[in-house]
């Protein structure tokens, strides 16, 4: 869902919401999860135009067309802008345990990643609950300095993703077509 109707979701709503992602698992039950919630439009907007610069210019130096790229830029900022909720997930690398190997410090920065997601689903399937739609944005990992500085974040504050959340609009279909499980199984 990318397009919602222009109707607000109530605080309490987005409160309830964010308690469903609190009481998602976490490795060593860190809670690694941070949840941003971006309620004014006018930080919506600086980090919608923001990031899209960004992905502008990195899509005209992958050899993309200039207009396909703007074109893309300007679909992400709507996007963004038009949904009436939208939380930025991080982990919060503070929260991690520290190894002196590289290889169990990335599984273990991997498990806080996983905790942030698991967190994400419960958010979104209980806005689901709601009556809501939402859309999960991977941008921010493309560009995550940029919205550390944009939203002045606590270093230790890795963002994860973007959750638009809204009510879905008459006109926008509610889901796409999944492959068959067939295709994603394998059994032994």
């Amino acid at each position: 869902m990318r397009r919602y109707a222009d109707r607000p979701v109530a605080a309490s709503v987005v409160d309830s919401l964010l308690r469903a992602a609190h009481w998602a698992p976490s490795a060593h039950n860190r809670q690694s999860w941070r949840f941003v919630v971006l309620e004014t439009s006018a930080l919506r907007r600086e980090l919608a135009e923001r990031m899209a610069t960004r992905w502008q210019a990195e899509l005209i130096q992958d050899s993309s067309d200039r207009s396909e790229a703007t074109r893309r830029a300007r679909i992400s900022v709507l996007r963004i802008t038009g949904a009436p909720v939208v939380i930025l997930p991080c982990l919060d690398l503070a929260t991690l345990d520290t190894y002196p190997d590289p290889a169990r410090q990335l599984a273990e920065w991997q498990m806080g990643v996983q905790s942030v997601a698991l967190a994400c689903q419960n958010l979104l399937l209980a806005a689901h609950q709601h009556g809501l739609q939402g859309c999960w944005m991977c941008a921010p990992i493309f560009c995550t300095e940029l919205v550390v500085e944009t939203l002045a974040l606590p270093e230790t504050w890795q963002p994860q993703a973007l959750l638009t959340v809204g009510y879905p609009r008459d006109d926008a279909p509610i889901s796409k077509a999944r492959n068959p499980l067939e295709q994603h199984v394998l059994r032994k």
